[in-house]
């Protein structure tokens, strides 16, 4: 595939018709979550892949919740028979040695084979299933965005009715579910070493973005061999900006595309930072520890996608620029995450051709 291709289609709408049927067709594989198959809070270009697959294959993947071991979730009011067995194998047979430097337990990596460095992976979330009728929320003491108000701990289950799509938060307050998964990312440069979960970078990661509902495509550029791509941090619902560190936290099943757009670390032009589409948004993003550095990163990658790759279009950076300001919206995507995380909306209505 040439090279431009991965700077306009392979980043843009026309990406979503450029693979072949016959890729499409390929079996579901199914990666369950166990004590062999999990990377323990974090992503690494060095981390051994535990399956592998072709540009084009649909892998479906397993995940557990950041609510913690049988034994909390039982001291909260959650039924044993609530709590799926893997989750105690997981928390006792993953030797302590593989833990760590962050918290999210994260299922993979996914090697995809064709994948290199340069490249851009294309990840089509094609469904996600709630696996357990129940989801957390916890604030800490020192954590959330408001330590200093709430010094304390503390954490409250709210139970999730998966046919009416509900979650019974109190009394007279019920959430609708849009499940997504909090950290999806691949590995980082291998001179990050094994990179902390909790702050999203180049690599996506824990990212918190509620967009990447099912039907959402997310663009990574691939900075190893096989890219990595791992999942987890699954969420019921959450608000922009996450404010006490956590959402509705549980258990998640996806079904993800993996395709690989070949490029090169050359091209001027090639994707620096992860980008996603919903079937009617452009979204671009940004992360840093301060939250106006990450709203710029944000700003500036859309125009970059505005004015050079998005295919169809010929805005100057000037054009792209007032665009985001008169229609597009910059949102907080969350507060909390060591990173401030921005993301830029941008519809896809606002383009005619």
């Amino acid at each position: 595939m040439p090279t431009n291709f991965v700077r306009t289609a392979a980043l843009g709408a026309a990406a979503l018709l450029s693979i072949p049927a016959a890729l499409a067709q390929q079996p579901t594989q199914t990666l369950l979550a166990t004590p062999t198959t999990v990377a323990w809070g974090y992503y690494s270009a060095r981390a051994k892949p535990v399956l592998t697959v072709k540009s084009g294959d649909t892998v479906k993947i397993q995940t557990l919740s950041t609510c913690g071991p049988p034994e909390r979730l039982k001291s909260v009011g959650i039924a044993e028979a609530d709590i799926p067995s893997y989750v105690a194998d997981i928390y006792t047979k993953v030797p302590a040695a593989d833990k760590g430097p962050g918290g999210h337990i994260l299922t993979g990596p996914v090697a995809i084979e064709e994948a290199q460095p340069g490249d851009v992976l294309e990840v089509r979330i094609l469904k996600i299933d709630i696996d357990v009728p129940w989801s957390c929320n916890s604030f800490g003491v020192g954590r959330g965005f408001l330590p200093n108000d709430f010094p304390y701990s503390k954490t409250r289950i709210i139970p999730l009715d998966r046919e009416k799509m509900i979650g019974h938060f109190a009394p007279g307050v019920e959430i609708p579910l849009h499940p997504f998964f909090g950290s999806i990312g691949i590995a980082p440069p291998e001179s990050a070493g094994r990179y902390n979960s909790a702050p999203p970078w180049m690599h996506g990661g824990n990212m918190d973005n509620k967009e990447l509902v099912a039907g959402t495509t997310v663009y990574y550029p691939v900075n190893a061999k096989g890219a990595l791509f791992e999942a987890g941090d699954g969420h019921a619902n959450q608000g922009n900006g996450e404010v006490d560190i956590t959402a509705l936290e549980t258990q998640l099943t996806g079904t993800f595309q993996f395709i690989v757009h070949k490029g090169s670390v050359d091209d001027p032009h090639r994707l620096i930072w992860p980008r996603a589409e919903t079937p009617t948004q452009y979204i671009a993003m940004g992360f840093d520890e301060d939250l106006k550095t990450a709203t710029e990163m944000a700003i500036r990658n859309m125009i970059v996608f505005l004015s050079e790759q998005l295919p169809g279009t010929h805005l100057t950076r000037e054009d792209a620029y007032s665009l985001v300001s008169v229609a597009c919206d910059v949102d907080i995507t969350q507060l909390v995450d060591t990173k401030s995380g921005v993301h830029v909306m941008c519809p896809k209505a606002l383009f005619t051709k």
